[in-house]
């Protein structure tokens, strides 16, 4: 069948209208399986926190940061996913998001199984840039090396997830999470409190979690399997498409790496202006991860919609479909400001005691505020830019952004000190909003 031919087909197939049902079907559960992720941290500390010693709470926080940030690397397996599948579904080939899932998960194993077998290295070299005391060291070394052998699940689960939102099923998404989270923390209560595991006990709880997670998904996907498309091996190794999705996902891989140089470098300068404002800003960066939570319900909802119309490639869904979406975004970055601006103060004395630290934060309240407004539109086309697997884009004018970053803190910082490194973030948050929205006509012509 020719090109023409086959948009001709796609064409004729009836298409759902993209409403704002549609849009708030896609984002509610999102937005409610993100707010369980807080509650998961919140028990993981708590429980080994009764144990009456600092050591095995530094060592699960520690630790979990170190394994997240492994598993983070593979981010980029949802994000591609998501757009490759969402449009080979609004093309209407059926073959193809079947083989999309097998390769996905086939890559999460590959990569875990390099995590297993790189464990030593890439332990010391997390202790190497963050070291700690003998005791805390060895038992967050015992939680890794337990954790880390539910790698291969863990990362599929970002694979899975990448399917689910792009088929448009993100209740789905929503259930994996409420059943992984529920199952972690009666596991982390039975096997720390009931039978006295301590550190390991957080983390065989997570490697069971992350399992069932896996299980779960899968049968979710089931209909994907049904068809004989997923192990139809020609297809999914095909040379073309594979070297797609490899451009595609070290684009996203690349931006997604100076995105966390922005907010880590953040951190780090933050720290030189002293423990109290240090301790400020982190309260206030809380804000910035609720903000974060809710803005992906409709980013993700952007993205399969977005990836839908670009494989049907209808421009006119597009631009429906970038609207509607960033309207809702809109909306939720004003409501998050406005929160931001009255409960701000209660917010802050919740999260510290210190009175110090809730004097400081109260001082740069107003950047947190400002935040959801400057960087909405940031974050709601990547999400469109995501659909439209513009990859390269992204990773441009991340580019573009980080040097805007860089030369207003080396400006900003010196002569402003705290408040200067906020500015410098915002100012990153805008320059990632302008330039990917100059950017957004060539994407609406690219789905023609």
């Amino acid at each position: 069948m020719t090109d023409t031919a086959l948009r001709t087909d796609v064409a004729d197939v009836p298409q759902a209208p993209i409403t704002h049902r549609r849009v708030l079907a896609v984002a509610l559960p999102i937005v409610l399986s993100n707010s369980t992720v807080p509650i998961l941290g919140a028990v993981d500390v708590g429980v080994v926190g009764q144990l009456g010693e600092a050591a095995p709470i530094g060592a699960v926080a520690l630790g979990a940061v170190i394994i997240t940030t492994l598993y983070w690397v593979f981010g980029f397996l949802r994000m591609g996913t998501v757009g490759m599948v969402g449009q080979a579904e609004g093309a209407g080939d059926s073959a193809e998001v079947s083989a999309l899932l097998t390769r996905a998960l086939m890559i999460a194993g590959a990569g875990g199984l390099v995590l297993i077998l790189l464990q030593p290295l890439l332990f010391w070299g997390a202790f190497a840039l963050a070291p700690a005391s003998d005791e805390v060291e060895g038992l967050t070394r015992t939680y890794m090396t337990i954790r880390i052998w539910s790698a291969p699940c863990a990362i599929a689960v970002f694979a899975i997830t990448g399917w689910l939102v792009a088929m448009e099923r993100t209740a789905g998404v929503f259930w994996i999470q409420l059943v992984m989270n529920g199952v972690n923390i009666l596991l982390d209560l039975w096997f720390v409190l009931g039978l006295g595991w301590g550190v390991g006990g957080v983390a065989f709880a997570t490697v069971i979690a992350e399992t069932l997670g896996v299980g779960m998904g899968l049968y979710l996907c089931r209909d994907a399997f049904m068809r004989p498309d997923w192990r139809d091996w020609p297809r999914i190794f095909n040379r073309v498409v594979l070297i797609r999705m490899a451009l595609i996902n070290t684009d996203i891989l690349i931006r997604s790496a100076l995105l966390m140089t922005i907010f880590t470098s953040f951190v780090f300068m933050g720290a030189g202006f002293g423990d109290v404002t240090l301790a400020a800003n982190e309260v206030l960066v809380q804000f910035m991860y609720v903000t974060a939570h809710a803005m992906d319900g409709f980013a993700f909802a952007a993205e399969t919609l977005i990836a839908r119309a670009y494989g049907r490639r209808a421009p006119e869904r597009v631009r429906r479909s970038a609207l509607l979406t960033s309207g809702w975004g809109a909306g939720s970055c004003i409501v998050l400001a406005l929160g931001f601006a009255l409960a701000g103060p209660w917010l802050i004395d919740v999260m510290a005691k210190d009175e110090a630290v809730r004097e400081v934060a109260r001082i740069y309240l107003p950047w947190m505020v400002a935040a959801p407004v400057v960087g909405c539109a940031a974050w709601m086309l990547d999400g469109i830019f995501i659909g439209a697997t513009r990859g390269a884009d992204m990773r441009n004018m991340m580019l573009v952004s980080f040097a805007v970053y860089v030369a207003c803190a080396a400006v900003a910082v010196p002569l402003l000190g705290n408040h200067g490194l906020w500015l410098s973030l915002l100012v990153s948050f805008a320059a990632r909003g302008v330039t990917l929205g100059l950017r957004y006509p060539a994407l609406e012509r690219g789905a023609a």
